[in-house]
């Protein structure tokens, strides 16, 4: 699956003066990706990262950033039978317990399946928003190989220059 367009990203402001790092998934896990995976969440439209920032409660300190993408080889985690060729289902995807499994220590799912789509040359995948209030299928991106020489190129869009440093 390829994506071309804008995509929406809220950075925690420790953050904010590396919008394409992924550091701090890397540092805490994801529901996609491991401690130690670096990975960019991204959501296709504003008004699912409104919903992806407040987390089901009260909006967190954040500074939002869009991007221009040019992304080829997605994976489609709305595709079952895509799924299905990765063991995972569409309920597997929405295991609201993945977060509480990995602070235990226990093998989280989602990212056993980020982690074979990054060994079958995924550079990231479409994957539905969990957020409390998302609208039905709204969806977001989450890369884990992205830069100019790959299949993932993303521009932020800064005209002004404000996170340069």
């Amino acid at each position: 699956m390829d994506y071309s367009g804008p995509l929406y990203r809220a950075l925690h402001p420790w953050h904010a003066r590396q919008p394409l790092s992924g550091e701090g998934a890397r540092l805490h896990g994801g529901r996609f990706n491991a401690k130690g995976r670096a990975a960019l969440y991204l959501a296709l439209d504003f008004d699912t990262l409104r919903h992806e920032i407040a987390r089901g409660g009260a909006f967190q300190p954040s500074t939002i950033v869009e991007y221009r993408a040019e992304i080829t080889g997605l994976f489609d985690a709305g595709d079952a039978a895509q799924l299905a060729l990765f063991r995972m289902t569409q309920a597997g995807l929405a295991d609201p317990g993945w977060q509480l499994k990995m602070h235990k220590g226990e093998a989280v799912p989602t990212q056993d399946l980020a982690e074979a789509l990054v060994a079958a040359g995924y550079p990231g995948a479409v994957v539905p928003s969990f957020a409390r209030g998302a609208r039905p299928g709204a969806r977001n991106i989450v890369l884990w190989c992205w830069g100019e020489e790959t299949a993932a190129r993303l521009v932020l869009v800064d005209d002004e220059g404000r996170l340069k440093t």
